[in-house]
């Protein structure tokens, strides 16, 4: 079994030599400055490491890791546009660096290259493949819209929530590792239950990736800390707190979040808000139950315990995260 930072290396090299610059240089450029600026690399990682697990050729999920992470970079470009969104990584976003019309442009373009990489499956697989990616694809744009909405909306529910950030985030995390088993040749009954432990584990990411906005270390994060709370955005943390504040703190939050205000205050009183009603600890158990759900399933999995282990692992790394 191959080391997780193997598989990133790998996985890494294989990008470099798919991806080039070539002209016209306003639409390559762009997709090769976002797919550089780095990141976690999670889902391409479980894509290739999820096939090797169940004792397929790591190597022939490269091009369907490959297509999950230009995809998935592709939606990144598009949400920091609607977002207005500075910073990625620690770097300018592509529209503030280029223009938001070459971002637009450019994500047109990494979502058609996306789809191009899984042409040289054989066609039992491809068909597979494209079936699973085009209903994630789809799911994808149906959670960034809800997300959109639940922005004028003071009525949103933690279910309705989860919905979103299940389509948005998860299901592209628990689509790679179901391409991943797939490419191995796993039955489905088999890659249903892997595409589960991906589901839940991408909901733990989220989850986690929601609180880092909050209380998260901008030199470490990558992103602007507190853009959530800037953008208004109705994350878990907001959510629970007017769950379990009191009736002052609820209509303050409420408030802030009416209004059109973006200043380091907001970021400031409504981060206090949050501390004082223990909403980082419930955060926390809301990662660590989504984390459990997501370990339940691996019990389940036909590999062996070593293998187990080693996704449990890889899960438990996710939750004490720092980026």
């Amino acid at each position: 079994m191959i080391s997780i930072n193997t598989y990133k290396e790998d996985f890494l090299s294989y990008l470099n030599e798919q991806i080039e610059v070539k002209e016209p240089l306003n639409l390559y450029e762009p997709i090769h400055y976002i797919l550089q600026l780095g990141g976690k690399r999670l889902r391409p990682i479980l894509a290739i490491m999820t096939c090797d697990l169940f004792g397929g050729d790591a190597k022939k999920a490269f091009d369907a890791a490959l297509a999950i992470e230009v995809f998935h970079n592709f939606t990144l470009i598009h949400d920091d546009i609607m977002d207005s969104a500075p910073i990625r990584r620690g770097k300018e976003t592509v529209h503030i660096k280029w223009n938001e019309n070459t971002g637009i442009l450019s994500g047109d373009a990494m979502m058609i290259m996306a789809y191009k990489c899984l042409e040289n499956y054989e066609p039992v697989i491809y068909k597979k493949l494209m079936l699973l990616f085009n209903k994630t694809a789809l799911e994808v744009c149906e959670g960034q819209q809800l997300d959109i909405d639940f922005e004028t909306r003071n009525d949103v529910s933690i279910p309705e929530y989860i919905t979103m950030i299940t389509n948005k985030t998860s299901v592209l995390v628990a689509a790679a590792m179901k391409m991943g088993a797939d490419i191995a040749g796993v039955d489905e009954k088999e890659t249903e239950k892997i595409y589960n432990f991906g589901l839940n584990l991408g909901l733990a990411f989220q989850l986690q990736d929601d609180y880092l906005d909050t209380f998260g270390d901008q030199a470490t994060f990558g992103k602007q800390i507190g853009g959530d709370i800037i953008e208004d955005k109705k994350t878990f943390l907001y959510l629970k707190a007017l769950e379990v504040c009191n009736e002052v703190d609820k209509q303050r939050l409420l408030e802030m979040y009416n209004s059109n205000d973006t200043s380091k205050e907001k970021v400031a009183e409504v981060t206090h808000l949050f501390k004082r009603n223990k909403i980082e600890e419930i955060t926390k158990a809301e990662i660590e139950k989504y984390s459990n759900q997501a370990f339940d399933v691996l019990k389940e999995l036909a590999i062996s315990e070593e293998k187990k282990a080693a996704l449990r692992n890889f899960g438990f790394d996710l939750m004490k995260r720092t980026i």
